[in-house]
């Protein structure tokens, strides 16, 4: 299981974040606007190979007339990937770890290939801040027994809406659409108008007001031909 280094990050993810959010199709933030941002929770996936961290932050940005909170799958990794220069959401030095490159995970396929693995019930979530915790707040659901979570190859789209990560299977190939909800909405049904979803993965975070709130993080769908 991963270990948390409880330790400084220079410059710190919501400082990455600040820069990289607002030139996202999904952000909703007004053009030129600054974002205020604020960590609000998320949970953590083991790399069974030990080499990549793996983390779904909910941050919320309220610099606006209403707070928006947005979820950030992150991928942490000791050395660039080649390739990747365009979901690299930049660099970090890490107290202990030295440089790390922090990347949209959506397009990682370590992240991509543990979510599935979550959501067909082959990983568990652990908690965020806490090493070799679980995490029981995060539940996830796929409508078929005895899933299988390898796969073969992934690719990912962004629009206003989120970001569809396109997966096929290595047991069977098929290609399955796993939707991620960037725009997290309090209490909302997620999945609501999506036809034949197969599986999803839920998950809570504080609300500014002190309350608490629970929403669809990822659904799985067969993917369009």
């Amino acid at each position: 299981m991963a270990v948390i280094h409880h330790t400084t990050l220079t410059p710190t993810k919501l400082e990455l974040l600040a820069t990289w959010l607002p030139e996202q199709p999904w952000y909703r933030g007004k053009s030129g606007q600054q974002p205020e941002l604020v960590k609000s929770g998320g949970f953590r996936l083991d790399d069974p190979e030990g080499e990549v961290g793996i983390e779904f932050m909910a941050v919320t940005d309220t610099s606006g007339d209403q707070p928006v909170t947005y979820q950030v799958p992150f991928s942490y990794r000791g050395a660039p990937v080649p390739g990747a220069d365009a979901a690299l959401i930049g660099t970090t030095e890490h107290g202990e770890l030295g440089q790390r490159w922090v990347y949209d995970g959506t397009r990682d396929p370590v992240l991509v290939a543990q979510l599935f693995a979550l959501i067909v019930g082959k990983a568990e979530p652990q908690m965020q801040s806490t090493s070799h915790t679980p995490d029981p707040s995060v539940t996830a659901w796929f409508a078929e027994s005895g899933a299988t979570a390898a796969i073969a190859d992934t690719a990912a789209t962004d629009d206003p809406g989120g970001t569809d990560l396109i997966v096929r299977t290595a047991a069977d190939g098929r290609r399955l659409a796993i939707h991620i909800n960037r725009v997290l909405q309090p209490g909302g049904r997620d999945t609501e108008g999506q036809a034949a979803v197969l599986g999803h993965v839920t998950a809570g975070w504080p609300l500014p007001d002190g309350t608490s709130s629970r929403a669809v993080f990822a659904f799985v769908r067969l993917a369009h031909p």
